[in-house]
Formats: structure tokens, sequence, C-alpha cells
């Protein structure tokens, strides 16, 4: 007898466990489908079932923007850390025909997703509960348009995948055109955020950094996007795409992307790095 799939279940505001801890959802009430995912009361995901393409979150409209900008048609994408899979959903409504790979550690969340948010009707995609070392070590050579790198522990990036044995390692994985997208946070000074941009950088001819302004400048703590590829990135694109949202966000790249990073020092595994963590006034 095959084995029998859970019926999915409307979204209900509450907590649920999960794998690790305890998650909240709560309902947006200015959108019917919006629906954000809490945990230890920091949001790590928003989605709208109602309209994939709507993104609440200003760091994953910046990530969606460089997706906009590569070359049309489906894509082959790999995505490492879930929660809420809001990406891989953008993806799937943008891109249709894309084969998308999400690799998240928590199997709890991954089933509470599926059955309150909807992820099983999102075309193309599978999910592999396990880390993100073991699962990109899983991927074939050359296999991914897109990779996507957002995971993070609580509020702070694991520091096992932001070094350049892991970069090396998605590299690997990456297609020579493909495009690798990578999110971190950092504050005053920024200067994890400059080693992680010296990391990332390392094994691709070209990067661009994205950011609103005042996080770019270290005035305030929150999220920097970096993008890195051996293809040209359409930094025009980009730059108007930044320019133009709201908020409105700067573009980085070649000599001003070098002058970030002038001095930062790649990250390697076992280093002693302190990786920073918001203030807790941030999330209030």
């Amino acid at each position: 007898m095959g084995r029998r799939r859970r019926t999915e279940r409307p979204p209900e505001p509450g907590r649920y466990p999960v794998t690790f801890g305890e998650v909240e959802l709560l309902r947006d009430a200015d959108r019917p489908g919006g629906w954000m995912l809490m945990m230890s009361g920091v949001p790590q995901s928003y989605v709208d079932l109602d309209d994939p393409t709507y993104l609440d979150f200003e760091y994953v409209r910046l990530m969606a923007a460089v997706i906009d900008t590569l070359a049309a048609g489906p894509l082959d994408a790999v995505h490492v850390g879930g929660g809420a899979c809001t990406l891989p959903r953008y993806v799937a409504a943008t891109r249709p025909g894309s084969r998308q790979i999400v690799i998240e550690p928590d199997g709890g969340l991954v089933e509470l997703v599926r059955e309150r948010l909807g992820l099983r009707s999102v075309p193309g995609l599978k999910v592999r509960v396990t880390d993100g070392r073991s699962g990109a070590a899983d991927l074939r050579d050359a296999s991914a348009d897109l990779i996507v790198l957002d995971a993070f522990s609580g509020a702070t990036m694991p520091l096992d995948l932001a070094t350049a044995e892991y970069m090396a390692e998605l590299a690997r994985v990456l297609r020579p055109t493909g495009t690798l997208l990578v999110n971190t946070a950092d504050g005053k000074g920024l200067a994890f955020a400059r080693r992680v941009a010296a990391t990332v950088h390392g094994p691709f001819r070209h990067a661009v950094l994205l950011a609103d302004p005042g996080v770019m400048r270290g005035r305030r703590f929150g999220n920097l996007i970096l993008a890195a590829s051996d293809a040209a990135f359409d930094t025009d694109g980009l730059v108007r795409k930044a320019a133009s949202g709201m908020p409105r966000a700067r573009c980085l790249h070649g000599r001003a992307f070098t002058d970030f990073v002038a001095g930062a020092a790649p990250l390697h595994d076992g280093d002693p790095v302190v990786v920073p963590v918001p203030p807790p006034s941030i999330f209030a």
C-alpha cells in the first residue's frame, strides 16, 4: 500500500512545535493571503498564498531584483535555507518550468509549511531535509543556474555556511554562467559583511552588493545581499532596480565593490569569528 499523503489544512495563527524549537504563524491584517513565520521573536519568512510575487521583506525584494535580471526562462535553482519558501514560490511563479531544490534542516518546519502554507502546490519544487553542508555535497557538478543562500540560525548567519570552503562547494554546483545569491547581516563597521563579501567573491570573476544606504554605510544593522558569478551582471539594470525600489537601495559593483572588500580576509573553516547579532530593539 502506498504512503498516504497528509491533507493540507488552512493556516491558522498560533504557535507550532518544529524540530528545532517552536515557530509562530501570524496573519497579515492588510492582505488576506499574507502570513508571517516567526521564530524566537525573529521574522523568518513572509508569504502571500494568493500572490507569490508579492515580497514583503526588503532584502527578499533585492534578491528577486537580481533574479529578474538573469537570462529569461526557467531556472534550475537550489535554495539553502527554506523557511516558508518565499523565493522558491516567486521563481515558480515568474519563471514557469523551473526545477528547484530546497535544503532545510528542520523537518518539522518543512511539514508545517507543507500542511499549512500550501508548499505542496508549488510546481517543480523538491525539499531535502538536511543541513546546508551535507545538502550541497550531494548535488551534482554544474547542475544549477542559481543558488540562493539564505540560511539563518535565529538572527545570525551560520558561520559554517559563510566560509571559502563552502563557497567553493557551491561554485562546483553552479553552471559556468550560474549565479550565487547570499543574504548576510551586519551592523556598525560592517567587518563581518566585508569578510563575507571577500569570501563570496573568491571563486567568481564578478560580484555585486546591494543594501539599504544606511546599512551599506554601517549606520544601522540590516541585511546585505551579495551576488557572484563568472558571467557579467547587468549592473545598469541592477542599479536602476535598486534605486527605484521601495525603499531605495544601493548597488556596489566594479571598483566600488573592490574598495568595499579592500583588506578583508576571506573566512575559512575553523577561523575564530564572532558573527554579529542584531540589537534587541530591531524586531520590536
